[in-house]
This record gives C-alpha cells, sequence and structure tokens, in this order.
C-alpha cells in the first residue's frame, strides 16, 4: 500500500554469507511466499464472501497447487474502534463471522490467511486502528484467530525519525523481524510502474535469500491496465528476482490468458528455486537489457528483456553470465515450453517484441 511499507511478517512459524546473521529464524518463507492480497483489485471494497470465494478459486483454478497457499486481506476489515478491552474487532458489516472462521474456512482448503495491521496511530485508509502502542495485544489476537502471515504497513507514526521508523533501506537490517520488506514504492498498473519498481529493487539483491525477500510490491497482472506482453514481462522480472508472488487481481474472474501468465508453472519454480538467489540487471543499453542468476544444480535463469517501444534483437554473451565461452549448455524457453537448442556455446541471440521478454534456463552439458 503506501511507499512506507515495510514488512510482511510471516506468524505460522542470504545468499551472501555476509547477511547471514540476519536470517529470521522461524523457518519459513524458505522460498518467497506465494498467494493473493486484495488491495491491488478491491481496495477497501472486501468482505468476507468476497474472501472465501477466492480462496475456493484458488483452489478451482489449480493455483493453489501451483504453490498460491495465502489468501490475504489489507486494510479496512476492522472496525474504527477497538473494543473496551483494546482489541480489534472485525467490522461487523463485511466481516461478520468474523476472523477466527474466515481463518478456519480458509484452512480448511489447504490454504492460509493472512491479515494486515500498521504500525502507526492508523492504517494507510484510516478506517481502522493501527498497532502502535498495541503491537503484543494484536499480535496475540492474530495468533488466536489463526492468522499465519501479517502485512505490517508505516502509515501515521508518531512523529519519530526515520531511522526509528524503520523507513531507511530496510534490506539491510528487515530480515532480523520479518521475512519480506518492501523496498519500492507502490506499484500501479501500468507500464512505466513496473519498470521504475524492477529497477529500483534490482538494488538490494544481494541482501535477498531464503527467508528474507525483497518485496516489490504485489502483482498487477489480470487489472485490465497493461498489454498481454507487459504483464508476461511484469510476471517475470518478478518471478526471477524472487518477489512474493500474490496475485492482486479477482481471481474469482480470471480470464484464461491471465491463468497462463500466473499458472506458468516453470516459472513458478524458478522462483521457488531453493537456491534462493536474486536475478539482476547485468547489461541494459537503449531499453535491451539482460538479467540473469544462478539457480540450482548450476543452472541459471537468463532473461532478454526490451523495453523499447520497437522489436530489436537481443543478445547475452556467455562471459556476461559468467560461463566460459566454450561451455556448452541445453536452453530452455520456460514461456514457449520447449527447447531451444542442447549444446550451444558462445552467444545466444533473440528477437524480442517491444514491451516483451524471453526467459531462458540453461543447463550445462
Amino acid at each position: 500500500m503506501s511507499e512506507s511499507t515495510l514488512l510482511n511478517n510471516s506468524i505460522d512459524a542470504g545468499w551472501s554469507q555476509s547477511y547471514e546473521q540476519f536470517l529470521l529464524a522461524n523457518g519459513v518463507a524458505r522460498t518467497p511466499p506465494m498467494g493473493w492480497n486484495s488491495w491491488n483489485h478491491f481496495f477497501c471494497n472486501i468482505d468476507e464472501r468476497t474472501v472465501k470465494a477466492t480462496a475456493d478459486a484458488l483452489v478451482s483454478t489449480g493455483l493453489a497447487a501451483l504453490g498460491y497457499k495465502y489468501v490475504n486481506i489489507d486494510d479496512c476489515w476492522a472496525e474504527r474502534d477497538r473494543d473496551w478491552k483494546g482489541n480489534l474487532r472485525a467490522k461487523s458489516s463485511t466481516f461478520p463471522s468474523g476472523i477466527k472462521a474466515l481463518a478456519d474456512y480458509v484452512h480448511a482448503r489447504g490454504l492460509k490467511l493472512g491479515i494486515y495491521s500498521d504500525s502507526g496511530y492508523t492504517t494507510c485508509s484510516k478506517t481502522m486502528p493501527g498497532s502502535l502502542g498495541h503491537e503484543d495485544q494484536d499480535a496475540r489476537t492474530f495468533a488466536e484467530w489463526g492468522v499465519d502471515y501479517l502485512k505490517y504497513d508505516n502509515c501515521y507514526h508518531d512523529g519519530s525519525k526515520p531511522q526509528q521508523r524503520g523507513e531507511e533501506d530496510p534490506a539491510r537490517w528487515a530480515g532480523r523481524f520479518g521475512n519480506a520488506w518492501r523496498t519500492t514504492g507502490d506499484i500501479k498498473d501500468n507500464w512505466d510502474s513496473i519498470t521504475l519498481i524492477a529497477d529500483s529493487n534490482n538494488v538490494w539483491g544481494r541482501f535477498a535469500g531464503p527467508g528474507r525477500w525483497n518485496d516489490p510490491d504485489m502483482l498487477e497482472v489480470g487489472n485490465g491496465g497493461m498489454s498481454l506482453e507487459e504483464y508476461q514481462s511484469h510476471f517475470s522480472i518478478w518471478a526471477v528476482m524472487k518477489a512474493p508472488l500474490l496475485i492482486g487481481c479477482d481471481i474469482r474472474a480470471v480470464r484464461r490468458e491471465t491463468l497462463h501468465i500466473l499458472g506458468n508453472k516453470e516459472l513458478i519454480e524458478i522462483n521457488q528455486d531453493p537456491l534462493g538467489v536474486q536475478a539482476r540487471k547485468i547489461r541494459s543499453r537503449s531499453g535491451l537489457e539482460v538479467w540473469a542468476g544462478p539457480l540450482s544444480k548450476k543452472r541459471l535463469v537468463v532473461v532478454l528483456w526490451n523495453r523499447s517501444g520497437s522489436s530489436a534483437p537481443i543478445s547475452v554473451g556467455w562471459r556476461e553470465i559468467g560461463l566460459s565461452p566454450f561451455s556448452k549448455v541445453i536452453v530452455r524457453d520456460v514461456w514457449t515450453h520447449s527447447f531451444v537448442s542442447k549444446g550451444t556455446r558462445f552467444r545466444l541471440t533473440a528477437h524480442v517484441a517491444p514491451h516483451a521478454c524471453k526467459v531462458y534456463v540453461f543447463t550445462p552439458l
């Protein structure tokens, strides 16, 4: 939500060794969290019927079986005032059964429930209380309700210094407190937003790893503001950056082409690779980019991304991605689900449409 969104803390429960001491030892999120969040599509127009139907849709579409397990309620779920004991209360007009009953419903479908709070006096929407001064109490409440995941926002704080508020460079330190942290401003459903956010998140790649993930915000795939090629690029870059994959559209009415993107099993496997290394941008010239990163079993993921306005060839040489030029590799295209070649050496070139990308997995021979 807000630019100061900080932590996605998993309650149910680095690549670089120099940062390993910061790992949160709760044993969860060893791979990036996957699921759905209500905000990007519904904003404050959320209720328990929508959440239940979304949980059902995750199962019926097959998305849950692919790893999309979290059903996350964002802002606006609670009453404006706490009860007489100071506890948060689910909004009676939209969540009449309460959060505990909703958690039971979600859990019965093999999924997990996420909820939202804020480190200030109110949440970003100003429709419900924040957790400032009630941190322990609210954590106990969420645990009693059976909540599995907490998104903790950072609006309307007490005016303390940014260093104390955790607004400065959270990738450097937030792994001690949560399993993911926002690295960028809020996402919008347009091309300029996703490219800017990808560049911003790229800066922090060395701090990510199993149990601690850079979060460039939730997915906009399927919300209608971009072309199919742009949504494929959006999902591809989020996947290889090892971002949490939190669907932001209305899954109850998901279109086939949207499901094709969100359900790309090979890209999901890249995102969930146990090595947990965030791919990085290694070259950018006139909007033609190469991103790459290591995968388990000595493999590589390579992305050729055309951010320009016209089709163009993009090449990558083996030396650029850390390979000997004489190395032979099997190259697989994860969007066409086909092998490009078996035994390629020296260089790979592909023609890429405007705002589209090619994603390859290199396997050494």
